[in-house]
């Protein structure tokens, strides 16, 4: 038994090595990507200042821990520049400031690719603390360590994990700390000590403190107890008053780790925001003891105007999902967008799964729920299934569809549920051993084709589409960062050197400078070609071909898809066409933007002058409340 555990260590190495090696070397040959921009200025500032100013629509713990090895090697940055100083001003200007600020930290105070590189470490090092943790929750819950090692292999050629795991966003961490709170759920209901209920409250704080989407958690705990109304687990009192008062006190335990995880977000944010101005804490009136209280209640005040800025952007966005636009979400995106961007081999050991268990089933051999899991794991498979339906449903609920880094938490509670289908494979050799043979041959084979396929596709997961996608090109499939997140700018900058290309005209998703990476780019603008670009190369965001503008034009010429597909290089035709003659750009009534013409305007100049001129931070402002100010009255 003692040599299973060790070599399941030692194999469990071995995959979380693989799984760094290619999440690692894959950001390596990648660019800054757009939400990087805003979070790693703010997290260096967190440290750096004690004031958490920038980024307030995101809690700070991903951007603490991204900020932290920069902090310590003492990356420079300008608590003078306009950019820092707007920001703290009013309540709104850190929207716009934030941008400006963390692209001057890290393209002109700091040199961007050894900058975002420490930054990016220590996210590539959580990365593979979930794989950890995937794997002994998974050794448990499937009671043996294949279980563990299925969990892990599912984990570390998932290519959502690799290609967003090791950048400075807030989808790694959600997803750890959400998986750690619900496997400490199960342990409100066994009369647990002291030191389990704060362990409790600390990985609910960890959820907490890393996206505003961890308040789901909170339907979680009602959901899980209702489940065990319904379905009562074996471990459950008989008796009725009995039951009753361990019901009371698996709530009372929840509260008190709530409290508890209320408490630690309160030092974390009365911490990092001790030196960040009160000012805008106007509901407090000035009297004598007004710095005091403004002080203590500036942690609350932070989390819960962040929180309404998240809300207030969730409201809906423009979605695009299989060639098509939509004014918001729709129910059916995470669905599919799971299903395109997962490995097919995956998917069938999903199936494979599903099918064992209800063999078991069919055949009366029921343990554990018929999920197969370990005995006294009832309640832990209760909560990861109960969880992963509350997020599921929400999920399709929701009007904000962006990309399938926001599905990670789901992928990661998916992963889980497949811990046990080597104990149930193993389970069927007496009575049924060639269906038991045939499937442990199956779970190796795809096990081992999901490792040789993301060896593959390796460095470009984040354009990665499986099969399903029948061969079609990404951007008639998907947009946003499923394909192109402004990370494909080397490839650009190598290409261009390849072919001699002197001037590079470019026509990115983003809005930051492009510079650091292509020193000879151009600002281009697909839709509105100049005659004087013809017969020159063009490097255009798939993003930009359907969904955020019309320019699909440019793949009737020679063409060549660079980083797997997240940019594409354009031969021009040396005379371009008129616009709306065959082969040309669109009319001006058929240009668009964003969400394929339900965005009024193109965003990104606005930003893209700021960034170049932040004395422009102020009028733009000014520009953005006066929209604000007749949409309201409009309406």
């Amino acid at each position: 038994m003692a040599g299973k555990v060790t070599t399941g260590k030692y194999l469990a190495f071995a995959l979380l090595l693989f799984m760094g090696l290619l999440a690692g070397g894959a950001v390596r040959h990648e660019s800054i990507t757009i939400d990087e921009i805003a979070h790693t200025g703010a997290g260096v500032s967190y440290w750096q200042k004690l004031d958490m100013r920038l980024n307030e629509e995101h809690p700070p713990l991903s951007k603490l821990i991204a900020g932290l090895p920069l902090a310590i090697k003492g990356a420079h940055a300008d608590y003078s520049h306009v950019s820092w100083v707007f920001s703290g001003s009013k309540l709104f200007n850190q929207y716009l400031g934030e941008w400006v600020f963390g692209h001057w930290f890290l393209m002109r105070w700091n040199n961007p690719q050894s900058t975002i590189w420490w930054a990016r470490v220590p996210m590539l090092l959580l990365t593979l603390v979930l794989g950890s943790v995937l794997y002994a929750f998974g050794s448990r819950l499937g009671g043996t360590t294949w279980g563990g090692l299925l969990c892990l292999a599912c984990y570390a050629t998932t290519p959502a994990f690799l290609a967003f795991g090791p950048l400075v966003i807030t989808d790694i961490a959600i997803a750890l700390f959400w998986v750690l709170t619900i496997w400490q759920l199960p342990n409100m209901w066994r009369s647990p000590s002291r030191r389990t209920v704060i362990l409790f409250g600390l990985t609910f704080a960890g959820a907490l403190l890393s996206k505003f989407s961890s308040g789901l958690l909170f339907l979680v705990f009602p959901a899980a107890a209702l489940s065990m109304r319904i379905r009562p687990l074996p471990e459950q009192p008989g008796e009725k008053l009995a039951r009753r008062r361990w019901r009371r006190s698996a709530w009372w335990n929840i509260l008190k780790g709530t409290l508890w995880a209320g408490f630690f977000v309160y030092l974390v944010y009365f911490i990092f925001s001790w030196n960040q101005s009160t000012d805008t804490f106007s509901v407090i009136p000035h009297f004598p003891a007004s710095p005091l209280l403004r002080r203590l209640l500036m942690p609350p005040w932070i989390y819960l105007r962040g929180l309404a800025g998240f809300a207030f952007s969730a409201i809906s966005r423009p979605t695009y999902i299989l060639g098509h636009s939509y004014p918001h979400g729709v129910w059916f995106y995470f669905p599919v967008i799971f299903m395109l961007k997962s490995q097919l081999s995956f998917l069938l050991l999903l199936l494979l799964a599903i099918g064992a268990a209800v063999f078991r089933k069919r055949k009366g051999d029921r343990v554990a729920e018929s999920s197969g899991a370990s005995p006294g794991m009832d309640p832990y498979w209760r909560c990861i299934w109960v969880s992963l339906v509350v997020y599921v449903v929400a999920c399709m609920l929701n009007r904000l569809d962006i990309s399938i880094r926001h599905f990670s938490i789901a992928i990661a509670l998916v992963i889980l549920l497949l811990a046990p289908l080597p104990r149930m494979l193993q389970g069927m050799w007496n009575s049924h051993p060639r269906i038991a043979r045939a499937g442990t041959w199956v779970t190796i084979a795809l096990v081992m084709t999901s490792l040789a396929s993301v060896v593959r596709a390796y460095p470009y997961f984040i354009p990665y589409i499986n099969s399903l996608g029948m061969g079609r090109p990404g951007y008639l499939l998907v947009n946003d960062s499923n394909l192109d997140w402004d990370q494909a700018f080397p490839q650009v900058e190598d290409f261009a050197r390849q072919h001699s290309v002197r001037q590079v005209l470019l026509s990115r998703y983003g809005y930051s400078e492009p510079y650091a990476y292509i020193p000879q780019a151009r600002d281009w603008d697909c839709q509105n070609p100049a005659a004087s670009d013809g017969g020159q190369w063009a490097f255009v965001s798939p993003n930009n071909l359907v969904d955020a503008g019309n320019c699909l034009w440019l793949m009737n010429y020679e063409h060549q898809p660079l980083g797997g597909g997240s940019m594409y290089a354009v031969h021009l035709p040396q005379a371009i066409p008129a616009a709306g003659q065959p082969g040309g750009p669109p009319l001006p009534a058929d240009v668009h933007f964003f969400g394929g013409g339900m965005v009024p305007f193109d965003p990104r100049p606005i930003f893209l002058a700021c960034i170049r001129d932040p004395a422009q931070l102020a009028p733009t402002m000014q520009r953005f409340a006066k929209m604000g100010e007749e949409q309201r009255k409009k309406h």
